[in-house]
């Protein structure tokens, strides 16, 4: 379960850089940084990281 939280934060950050590179998805770039930054702090409190 840990590792597959940790390659949907990779994923998720990975797209918001594409986005913010290539200037595409306003604001679900950050929406998808938001979620991201959510699921690190969520697997950080629960002990999981």
């Amino acid at each position: 379960m840990v590792s597959i939280l940790w390659t949907i934060i990779v994923v998720l950050f990975a797209l918001w850089v594409i986005g913010l590179i290539l200037r595409i998805g306003g604001k679900l770039i950050h929406l998808l940084l938001v979620l991201a930054l959510a699921l690190l702090v969520w697997n950080l409190i629960t002990g999981n990281g």
